[in-house]
């Protein structure tokens, strides 16, 4: 799990305790959603995992993910509602064409099983059709956090108001970058009627330690894991 001094709203690592809790982007420019929630950063053996899901397409990750995302979930329940619906970031159709399932979906639906056993008051509805991706987006490595911004603006939509409305909203995805996705995904939730959304993530990519050029949005990285990294991570 993550430790030390971090963001009370985005979870991003903070460099030194702050009298409000918050790092500098939440505080010039707040999130919509009320609280994100990660369950390690992105790296290492992490890091390695999620590709093997995405890219290698080695299904069984996501039980063990999910199991990892459930613990960063539970860290919620001393503000979060016990009933709310879960909506996985979704994929473009035609990525998802291109890959054959969404990740997102697969965790959240490992994750709610685990929760299930952990915290049975809870009463968590998973609802992968309720957000929807209307363009593809490109990829957001190498992008400033305004680009990135512009990047998801006006990516998403909600099918059917009704599902969302005065309800409180769980998003998930894999990772959380700048939160620029997380942040256009939850105003379009709002918009739409929900009560308030939260943010849960099994990985969190540093902003300070920079992203490279890797593709770890909605990318093309096929990531050469390997049997070697599968044998490792299982």
């Amino acid at each position: 799990m993550l430790e030390g001094e971090a963001c009370s709203t985005c979870g991003d690592t903070l460099d030194r305790a702050r009298s409000s809790g918050r790092c500098r982007a939440c505080r010039m420019a707040p999130p919509p959603f009320v609280k994100a929630v990660s369950y390690g950063l992105y790296e290492g053996t992490m890091r390695e995992a999620i590709h093997a899901l995405k890219y290698n397409r080695l299904h069984p990750a996501a039980r063990m993910l999910g199991a990892m995302l459930a613990r960063a979930i539970a860290g919620l329940r001393a503000e979060a509602p016990e009933e709310m619906l879960v909506v996985p970031v979704p994929l473009h159709r035609g990525k998802y064409a291109q890959r054959g399932f969404n990740q997102a979906r697969a965790l959240a639906e490992a994750a709610i099983g685990e929760l299930k056993q952990m915290h049975p008051a809870w009463r968590l509805k998973l609802a992968p059709k309720t957000l929807l991706r209307l363009r593809p987006t490109g990829s957001q490595a190498g992008l400033t956090p305004r680009e990135r911004r512009k990047n998801v603006r006006g990516a998403f939509s909600v099918g059917d108001s009704g599902l969302v409305t005065a309800k409180h909203v769980l998003l998930i995805d894999d990772i959380l970058t700048t939160g620029a996705t997380a942040r256009a995904a939850a105003q379009t939730l709002l918009r739409a009627g929900a009560a308030a959304v939260w943010v849960a993530t099994l990985a969190r990519a540093q902003r300070r330690g920079g992203l490279g050029t890797e593709r770890i949005e909605d990318g093309e990285l096929e990531g050469t894991v390997g049997a070697e990294i599968g044998r490792t991570i299982f």
